[in-house]
């Protein structure tokens, strides 16, 4: 899964960065109500910036699930964690957890390739208009899929398989 993100990630940068050159000098950077210019940026900085936000943003939230396995299991917030970080689960839970905080880490960075994508469009048009239909869709898609992680983060710690372990 890190090697998909990595490449995912690598996509998305250089996605940013291509599509970049097509903004004029002056980028449209802020939206307000009805998609609305209400805020710009230097075409470099603006490029700067969303190449950091797609780097870091989902960088971070991918290296926190490493940062993870070197806490001590009462500094972890886990369903069930008694059992799932017992010694004998520890090493396989947070290999989930890792492959779980991956896939997370992705979509987001996939959401912010798409935002950028979305501000490339409303500078093609003058004046500038974010299109807020396909704001929204793209803010509802990532939102399903942020349940869509929560539902599978609980199926897979929610429960504990033996009745008998205290959680």
């Amino acid at each position: 899964m890190q090697k998909l993100f990595l490449l995912g990630l690598a996509m998305v940068a250089a996605f940013v960065g291509l599509t970049s050159f097509a903004l004029p000098d002056v980028v449209a950077s802020h939206f307000g109500p009805g998609g609305v210019a209400d805020g710009t940026m230097a075409k470099g900085a603006y490029t700067v910036l969303m190449l950091a936000l797609v780097l870091i943003v989902p960088g971070l939230v991918a290296a926190s699930t490493l940062v993870v396995r070197m806490l001590p299991p009462q500094l972890v917030n886990l369903p069930n964690k008694r059992y799932w970080l017992a010694p004998e689960r520890r090493v396989a839970s947070l290999e989930a957890l890792g492959a779980l905080g991956t896939r997370f880490a992705l979509a987001l960075a996939l959401f912010l390739g798409y935002a950028h994508w979305l501000v490339v469009r409303a500078n093609a048009v003058q004046p500038p208009r974010l299109s807020e239909p396909w704001f929204f869709a793209g803010l509802a898609l990532f939102a399903i899929a942020t349940l869509v992680w929560i539902v599978g983060l609980f199926r897979c710690f929610g429960r504990v398989p033996d009745p008998g372990v205290r959680r």
